[in-house]
C-alpha cells in the first residue's frame, strides 16, 4: 500500500500515510539503535516531505530532554491544523469515561442508543456493540467509500459543496444504502461510519453535542489551549497555514487552497482542530493514566491485529499500537482530511511523544518522521 495518498483515500483509508509509509520503509539502523539528541533525523524527514512537493512540515517531539519544534517550508512551529481522525482518540476516552461512570456500558448494543439508526441492507444495530464501533469491529460500511459522497465531498465537487452541512443522520443514511462489510464481530476494517456513530452514543447518553463533552472532559482540563471542535464554523484559527490539496488522484493536478470547509462532512470521525504541543499533551496525559482508570485503559489498549501485510500494526479502542523497525512501539493515531495530514503517537509511558502535519494530502511520506523521531533513521535522499 503506498504512502502517498489523495484526500479521497485520507478517510476512507483501512491505515494512515505514516503506519502505510512506515511498514514500507528499508530500516536504516540496528533494532536497538537509539534516537538522535538533536533530532537531526527528523529535521531531515520534514525537509524530505518538502523536497517531495508538500508545502509545509512542523513536528514538535517531547522527550527527557526536553520540548523540539521544527518546521520546513510554509509552517510555523504554533501553526493549528484539522486533525482528522485523532479526533477518534478523544471520541473513545469521552465513551470509556462514561462507561467507568456507569452511564453506558461499551457491550450496550447500538440499537439501545440510537434505535432503528442502524438499520437496512444487513445492517443491524442490535448485533452490533458500541466496542465494536470503536475497535472498527462492527462491519458497517464507511460513508467516505461512497461513491457519490466521495465525488462530492472528496474530488473536485468539494470546490461548490465545501460548505454544505451534513446531519450525523445524513452520513449514517448514506452508508446504511450499502451492505456491511462483515458480520459484526467477524473481521476488521477501518470505517468512518463507526465513528460518527459513536459521536451520536456521547450525544445520547449526554444530552449535549459530543463536542462538549469533549470540551468538558479532555480539552479544558488539560487546558488544551489550541484544541477545538468546530462544528459548523468553516475558518480555521489562527496561527495556521493554508491547507492544500489536488482533490484528485493525479498528483500532478492543480493544487487548491481547501483550508477553508464544513467540519460536519467529518463529525466526530474527524472534525477536530489543534496543534502538535496539544496533540502530544493529550496522548500523554492519556497513556499516563490521568483521563481514564486502570480498567478502562486495559480496554483501550486490548488491540487487535488489522491485516497480515503490516504484523507489526494493531488497533484498540480508538487507538493504535505500532512496532517501529528499531522495535519500539508507539500507540497514537494518524489522521487525514483535506490538505491535512497528521500523526500523534507517544511511547506506552508517555515518556518520549511526536506530533506532526503535512499541509498537503497528495503526496509526503509521514511515517519516515516517525521513524526518524524515534528511531534515528534518516530518510535515503
Amino acid at each position: 500500500m503506498p504512502a502517498v495518498r489523495t484526500t479521497r483515500t485520507v478517510l476512507a483509508a483501512v491505515l494512515v500515510a505514516g503506519l502505510t509509509g512506515t511498514a514500507l520503509a528499508t530500516p536504516a539502523l540496528a533494532a536497538d539503535a537509539p534516537a538522535t539528541s538533536d533530532h537531526t533525523a527528523t529535521r531531515a524527514a520534514l525537509q524530505a516531505a518538502v523536497d517531495a512537493g508538500v508545502p509545509g512540515a512542523v513536528a514538535q517531539a517531547r522527550d527527557g530532554r526536553g520540548a523540539w519544534t521544527g518546521t520546513a517550508g510554509e509552517r510555523g512551529g504554533n501553526d493549528r491544523y484539522r486533525v482528522g481522525s485523532i479526533t477518534k482518540t478523544f471520541v473513545a476516552t469521552v465513551l470509556l469515561q462514561l462507561q467507568a461512570e456507569g452511564r453506558l456500558d461499551l457491550d450496550d448494543p447500538v440499537e439501545k442508543w440510537l434505535p432503528g439508526v442502524v438499520r437496512g441492507n444487513g445492517h443491524d444495530g442490535r448485533r452490533i456493540t458500541v466496542r465494536q464501533l470503536l475497535n472498527h469491529t462492527s462491519g458497517v460500511y464507511s460513508v467516505t467509500s461512497d461513491p457519490g459522497f466521495q465525488e462530492k465531498i472528496f474530488g473536485p465537487g468539494f470546490l461548490e459543496h465545501r460548505y454544505d452541512r451534513w446531519t450525523p443522520r445524513q452520513l449514517v443514511d448514506i452508508a446504511m444504502t450499502h451492505a456491511p462489510d462483515f458480520a459484526p464481530g467477524t473481521g476488521w476494517n477501518y470505517s468512518n461510519t463507526n465513528y460518527v456513530l459513536a459521536g451520536m452514543v456521547v450525544e445520547k447518553v449526554t444530552g449535549r453535542p459530543y463536542g462538549k463533552a469533549v470540551e468538558n472532559r479532555i480539552i479544558k482540563p488539560l487546558k488544551l489551549r489550541a484544541t477545538s471542535v468546530p462544528g459548523t464554523d468553516v475558518r480555521m484559527p489562527k496561527p495556521s497555514s493554508p491547507a492544500y490539496s489536488t482533490l484528485s488522484e493525479d498528483p500532478n493536478a492543480q493544487v487548491h487552497d481547501v483550508s477553508r470547509l464544513s467540519p460536519t462532512i467529518a463529525y466526530a470521525a474527524g472534525e477536530m482542530i489543534s496543534d502538535s504541543n496539544d496533540l502530544q499533551t493529550f496522548y500523554r496525559a492519556l497513556l499516563k493514566g490521568r483521563l481514564l482508570p486502570r480498567a478502562e485503559m486495559r480496554e483501550m489498549t486490548a488491540t487487535l491485529p488489522v491485516s497480515p501485510e503490516l504484523p507489526g500494526l494493531s488497533y484498540g479502542l480508538g487507538l493504535m499500537k505500532q512496532k517501529l523497525s528499531c522495535g519500539k512501539e508507539v500507540w497514537g493515531h494518524g489522521g487525514g482530511i483535506h490538505g491535512s495530514s497528521s500523526e500523534a503517537h507517544a511511547t506506552r509511558d508517555g515518556a518520549h511523544s511526536l506530533a506532526l502535519n503535512f499541509n498537503a494530502d497528495w503526496t509526503g511520506d509521514s511515517g519516515s518522521v516517525l521513524e526518524a523521531e524515534f528511531c534515528g533513521v534518516t530518510p535515503p535522499r
